[in-house]
């Protein structure tokens, strides 16, 4: 006898199909969308350039040799390139810390800068800034570039198993909790960021505040090859936590009759997330909303599913950022506004109308 398929597991079939599908096409289109933005980025500033003559820059090609040329390659080896590449490292890690959180309390409200993880990595990384040429002048210059994205990692790493344990209460995780802890932690973090503020010299004073509005104005190839690490071992986690965070979705019970080691799968988000929000803040200083705002917009495109969603947030995190870089260089040219501030013009009022329109999320 022939099997019976109810036509709403057709339907259910067929609509996962073409979720799958869509989510194929996003992600190649989102890959070329790397691309272009990689290009542009290296092109577009106060000195512009045509993406052809920057890329003779980086390959070498047409090497200058006089005052303009040799202006060029360093505009566009030195300057531009290593915030290009910062950029895409940071995005993707942020928009993939923000899917991680999310599947790690079920809910698409979660985000590191939201909840307090960014602000404990800065705090961390403050403490670095200014304890480093107190503690051991001699060294600072040599130590501090290492001991930045350690410290910024313990930090983040520290907050989110907090901010964990004190939103969790029987297995369950309660958003309201998690955002009011998150808000309080942040207000603790910046607070004792403000006391450090407050005590350092003119120079520390100066790099402070421009550090913690974000920018990657001061990006340099030792940042990236300091960074490379510790984002990549965060975005190694992505295909092992992929279908785990698929099961947690059920709830941490359910994942557990399916075969998940729910602890395991906890630990391993949270250092994923601690390591690559703490790399991303030391780098670049705290930067907001990427975590919030492009896995929701995913998701309304390609759905739940977390092998594509992280994929696909990585890509969209890094072009992201990238283009909100190249404003900040272009808004107020040829001065250069901090890009923390032209992510929370953009995702500050997202965030608004997402708690407007999903106010079922918030258990309140």
């Amino acid at each position: 006898m022939a099997e019976k398929h109810s036509p709403a597991a057709h339907a259910t079939a067929e609509t996962a199909g073409d979720r799958g599908r869509i989510a194929g096409r996003v992600i190649v289109t989102l890959a070329a969308g790397v691309l272009l933005a990689f290009f542009l980025s290296i092109s577009i500033g106060a000195n512009g350039f045509t993406p052809g003559t920057a890329w003779q820059a980086i390959t070498g090609l047409g090497q200058g040799t006089d005052a303009g040329g040799l202006q060029r390659d360093v505009i566009v080896l030195d300057i531009r390139l290593p915030r290009t590449l910062l950029g895409l490292m940071i995005g993707a890690t942020l928009a993939v810390s923000g899917v991680i959180l999310q599947g790690l309390f079920r809910n698409p409200l979660a985000d590191p800068g939201l909840v307090g993880v960014s602000s404990g990595a800065g705090l961390a990384a403050v403490l670095v800034i200014i304890g480093i040429p107190v503690l051991i002048p001699g060294l600072a210059g040599n130590v501090s570039p290492y001991a930045l994205p350690f410290a910024a990692f313990l930090g983040a790493l520290l907050t989110t198993i907090l901010l964990y344990r004190i939103a969790t209460r029987a297995g369950r995780t309660s958003m309201a909790t998690m955002l009011l802890a998150g808000i309080a932690l942040g207000a603790l973090a910046g607070a004792l960021t403000g006391f450090l503020t407050f005590a350092s010299d003119d120079q520390q004073l100066r790099d402070l505040t421009f550090w913690t509005m974000g920018s990657l104005g001061g990006a340099t190839m030792e940042k990236v090859t300091v960074a490379v690490p510790f984002i990549m071992l965060s975005l190694a986690a992505m295909p092992w936590l992929a279908h785990k965070l698929d099961a947690l979705l059920l709830g941490e019970a359910e994942a557990g009759h399916l075969g998940v080691e729910v602890q395991r799968v906890k630990r391993t988000a949270i250092v994923a997330v601690a390591l690559g929000v703490g790399a991303s803040v030391a780098a670049a200083g705290p930067i907001g909303f990427i975590g919030i705002v492009v896995p929701h917009l995913l998701r309304l495109v390609i759905g739940p599913r977390h092998a594509a969603l992280l994929v696909a947030s990585a890509l969209l995190g890094g072009i992201l950022l990238v283009a909100a870089d190249i404003a900040s260089r272009i808004v107020v040219a040829p001065a250069e506004l901090p890009i923390g501030i032209i992510t929370a013009l953009i995702g500050a009022p997202f965030f608004l109308w997402l708690l407007l329109h999903r106010r079922a999320l918030v258990d309140l």
